[in-house]
C-alpha cells in the first residue's frame, strides 16, 4: 500500500470517527439534560398575525393538512443546531406531526443528504399549548456561517394562525400533505411569512470539548431591535440586504479581529416603544426578543418613528418625545441590569411619508437630541446622519430612498451598517 493511499485511508478514517463522537455527544447532551453553549445564528420576533395599524383588520388564516417550509439565513455557524417553535400567541393548541431541519438548495429544495427529522424531548410529534414555546433536541449537522437552512413543519389538524412574523422578506414555501421531508415540495405556494417559527440556536461544541470548555466557548451575539427599517422592508427580497445582514457581513469579515460573533434581527415592522399593536411595545418585548435570545451579549436598536407618525395620526395614541425617551431609559437600565451592551439608534429622517408632520419632526429631533447625549447607553449609531439628504435634513437622501420616503433602499441600509464602529465587538 503506498503511503499516500494508507494517509487517505487515515484521514477517512478520522473523519468518521470525529463524526461518531460527536454524534455520540448529542446523544449524551440530550440524554443528561446538560446544554452546551448555544447561540442565537438566526431569529425572529413572534407576533400576532390578527393585529396590524390600528383600523387595520387582516382575513383569518388557517392552515390543514399542509406543510410549511421556511428559509433561514443564519450568521455564525455551528456542528450543533436547535430550533424554537412558537405558540406565544396562539389561543389554541397546533400540532405538529412532522418538523425536519436540513440545507436549503434554493428555491424550497433540499439536500437529502443533510435532512434530520427534529425530535422535542425525544418525540417526533409535538404539540403547543397556547403561549408555549418549545426547542427542539439538539441536531447534528455541520453548517457554515452564513448558509441557508430550511426548516419544514407538518400541520396535520385545521390550525388558525396566530404566531407569525410577517414581514419576513423572505419567500417561504406552503404545499398540500405531509411533505415536510420531501427533497423538492410538490404544487407550493409562496408566502414571505414565517410561521411558528421564532429562532434557530447554533453551538460550535465538538467531541474534543471537555466539561469545562463547553462553558468556555468565546463568543458575541448581536441583537438588531427596532421596526420594518431594521425587518429590512423596501430591500430586495430573498437577498438579505437588511442592515443587520450587512452589519453581519461586516463581522463575519473580520472574525480573525473579532472573534466568534453572530448577528440576528429581533425587528417587527410597524413596533412602538409605548403602544403593543404590531407586535408587543418595543419596552415591554424587549425581556423575549432581547434578553430571551440565546447569549444575546449587545443590543442595536433602532425604534421610535411609528410612535410618532402613527400617534399623529390616532390622537388617543399620541405620545411625547418625552415618553420615548422614558421608554428609552427604562430599556437602557434593563440592558444593563442583564448584563447587555446597549447602543440607541437616532430616528432616520421621513419627510414625504404619509404620516409625516411638523410636530412630528419637532418630536423626532428632540428623541435624536437625547440619543446623541450622555444617556447611560453604551453608544450611539446615528443613522439620522448618515442617510439624511445634506440639503434637505428632515428627509432620506434621495439616493438612499426606497421610494416611500420612509425606509431606506439596499443601499441605504449598506449605509447605515458601514456607519457602525465594529471595535465596540472588540470588548
Amino acid at each position: 500500500m503506498s503511503n499516500r493511499v494508507f494517509q487517505r485511508g487515515t484521514r477517512t478514517f478520522y473523519l468518521l470517527g470525529r463524526i461518531t463522537a460527536v454524534m455520540a455527544l448529542v446523544v449524551l447532551l440530550s440524554a443528561a439534560c446538560v446544554q452546551p453553549p448555544w447561540f442565537a445564528t438566526w431569529y425572529a420576533a413572534p407576533q400576532n398575525y390578527n393585529i396590524l395599524f390600528p383600523g387595520v383588520t387582516v382575513p383569518p388564516l388557517a392552515i390543514s393538512n399542509q406543510s410549511v417550509r421556511q428559509i433561514v439565513h443564519t450568521s455564525h455557524g455551528g456542528s450543533l443546531l436547535r430550533v424554537k417553535l412558537s405558540n406565544f400567541f396562539g389561543t389554541t393548541p397546533v400540532t405538529f406531526a412532522e418538523a425536519h431541519i436540513a440545507r436549503s438548495t434554493g428555491n424550497g429544495g433540499i439536500d437529502p443528504a443533510t435532512d434530520h427529522a427534529l425530535q422535542f424531548a425525544g418525540e417526533g410529534t409535538v404539540t403547543l399549548a397556547p403561549g408555549e414555546e418549545r426547542w427542539s433536541d439538539p441536531v447534528y449537522l455541520q453548517v457554515p456561517t452564513q448558509s441557508d437552512l430550511a426548516i419544514s413543519l407538518y400541520v396535520p389538524q385545521n390550525t388558525p394562525v396566530v404566531t407569525t412574523h410577517t414581514i419576513g422578506m423572505q419567500t417561504n414555501y406552503l404545499s398540500p400533505g405531509d411533505q415536510a421531508g420531501a427533497a423538492m415540495m410538490a404544487n407550493a405556494t409562496a408566502t414571505t411569512m414565517y410561521y411558528w417559527l421564532s429562532e434557530v440556536d447554533a453551538s460550535t461544541v465538538d467531541s474534543s470539548d471537555s466539561g469545562t470548555d463547553l462553558w468556555a466557548h468565546p463568543y458575541k451575539v448581536v441583537v438588531a431591535f427596532g421596526d420594518s427599517i431594521t425587518d429590512g422592508y423596501g430591500s430586495t427580497i430573498n437577498a438579505n440586504h437588511r442592515w443587520p445582514n450587512d452589519l453581519d457581513n461586516r463581522v463575519q469579515s473580520d472574525a480573525e479581529d473579532l472573534g466568534r460573533v453572530s448577528v440576528v434581527n429581533a425587528a417587527i415592522a410597524g413596533n412602538r416603544w409605548i403602544y403593543d399593536g404590531v407586535g408587543p411595545a418595543g419596552v415591554t418585548r424587549f425581556a423575549h426578543d432581547v434578553v430571551g435570545v440565546s447569549g444575546a451579549t449587545h443590543v442595536m436598536i433602532l425604534l421610535g418613528v411609528n410612535d410618532i407618525g402613527i400617534g399623529e395620526q390616532i390622537p388617543q395614541q399620541n405620545v411625547s418625545a418625552d415618553q420615548i425617551i422614558a421608554a428609552m431609559q427604562a430599556t437602557i437600565a434593563q440592558a444593563k441590569a442583564n448584563g447587555i451592551k446597549i447602543y440607541l439608534g437616532t430616528i432616520t429622517p421621513y419627510n414625504g411619508a404619509s404620516y409625516y408632520d411638523a410636530a412630528g419632526e419637532m418630536k423626532r429631533e428632540a428623541v435624536n437630541a437625547f440619543v446623541r447625549s450622555a444617556n447611560g447607553a453604551d453608544g450611539v449609531l446615528d443613522f439620522d446622519q448618515v442617510v439624511r439628504d445634506p440639503s434637505n435634513p428632515t428627509a432620506l437622501l434621495p439616493a438612499y430612498d426606497s421610494g416611500d420616503h420612509l425606509h431606506p433602499n439596499d443601499v441605504g441600509y449598506q449605509a447605515m451598517a458601514n456607519s457602525i464602529d465594529l471595535g465596540v465587538l472588540e470588548d
